[in-house]
């Protein structure tokens, strides 16, 4: 009877959350995109203005170089991520003592919140390892990116390795057995048995440093908030910049123009990585 009413009703089960859904999410993002094209200072003060927002966005060259430091950010701090990770998982499935306390440890990272992370390492960094009394992540841009990636990759080391180690678990004991009769090396098993086998992994992996890395924030604006004279701002703080920070209603509209465009590269790189991925992928 239950079963006959759910089946007859569930519109009204998921009525509630498909409305939060278009109400959170649908209605502000085609709005966003709406803005984009209007100059403003308030969403009741509309003034569309065609593509001029979108000219714009280069009229300084803060975002072009924010764009190029996100994407070496980006795929500096994606290769570091998945190869340490990866490394960690394998030592971690070769069956040593203290394995789970080992595996909790480098997972804790990933719990605390991107802005107490931020001011955690900027504590070490700009106070601990300071440099004549100057704060070590203000004197050049090279400080502030790899103060970065080093934040990122122990918050997110740990993450990355739980996956890595579920896939190196479902391996079938078989194929290395297999390989092993067939006189293959330690080294010959991991690159032509385990890696293809655990290729959704590395998918799944790649996906989320990359686009983590992308649309890092809270990590940014707490460690660097940009500095040396914003050289350490990834897009996602420039485009905060140049919302909240400058004024005139130019602005407001230009930034939300970054935004659409930083939405749309981050799309088509993680569509692009994610096909290039699976197409590697073993059908066991």
């Amino acid at each position: 009877m239950i079963g006959k009413m759910t089946k007859k009703y569930w519109p009204i089960f998921i009525l509630p959350t498909f409305a939060a859904f278009l109400i959170g999410f649908v209605w502000p993002f085609i709005w966003g995109i709406y803005l984009s094209f209007c100059k403003f200072t308030t969403v009741g003060n509309v003034k569309f203005v065609g593509f001029d927002n979108y000219k714009n966005i280069f009229i300084d060259n803060t975002f072009t170089h924010a764009f190029g430091f996100s994407v070496k950010f980006t795929i500096v701090s994606s290769v570091l991520i998945n190869l340490l990770a990866f490394i960690v998982a394998l030592l971690l499935t070769r069956g040593l003592k203290g394995t789970n306390i080992f595996r909790t440890v480098f997972f804790m990272p990933n719990l605390i919140g991107g802005i107490v992370l931020g001011y955690i390492w900027q504590t070490i960094l700009n106070g601990v390892l300071s440099v004549m009394g100057q704060p070590l992540l203000q004197l050049s841009e090279k400080n502030g990116f790899w103060g970065m990636i080093i934040l990122l990759c122990w918050q997110q080391i740990g993450y990355m390795m739980i996956i890595y180690i579920a896939g190196l678990n479902n391996v079938s004991p078989d194929y290395i057995e297999a390989a092993k009769i067939d006189g293959a090396t330690d080294f010959e098993t991991l690159i032509k048995i385990k890696v293809p086998m655990i290729m959704p992994s590395i998918t799944i992996c790649t996906f989320l440093t990359l686009t983590n890395g992308f649309k890092m924030f809270d990590q940014n604006i707490s460690l660097t908030a940009g500095e040396p004279a914003k050289n350490s701002q990834l897009l996602a703080l420039n485009i905060y910049d140049t919302f909240y920070a400058r004024s005139g209603p130019q602005w407001k509209g230009i930034g939300q123009a970054k935004a659409v465009v930083f939405f749309l590269v981050v799309v088509i790189i993680s569509l692009i990585q994610l096909k290039f991925t699976r197409s590697k992928e073993v059908q066991a």
